[in-house]
């Protein structure tokens, strides 16, 4: 598992919170963010595996 994968697993983990949060609150902002720091984190997770494939590592 390359830094990507990781950087982009603790984005999704706190974007989930911010939606999350936003949800409790009513705040649109802070979910609508949460959701935007949860989907870069998927990407970044996306790419992490592409790398490590191109690698051979996965």
């Amino acid at each position: 598992m390359n830094s990507d994968r990781m950087k982009g697993s603790a984005k999704e983990v706190a974007g989930e919170a911010e939606k999350q949060t936003g949800q409790v609150t009513g705040n649109r902002d802070l979910e609508s963010k949460g959701r935007e720091h949860k989907t870069e984190g998927k990407i970044d997770k996306a790419a992490g595996k592409v790398k490590d494939v191109i690698r051979g590592k996965d």
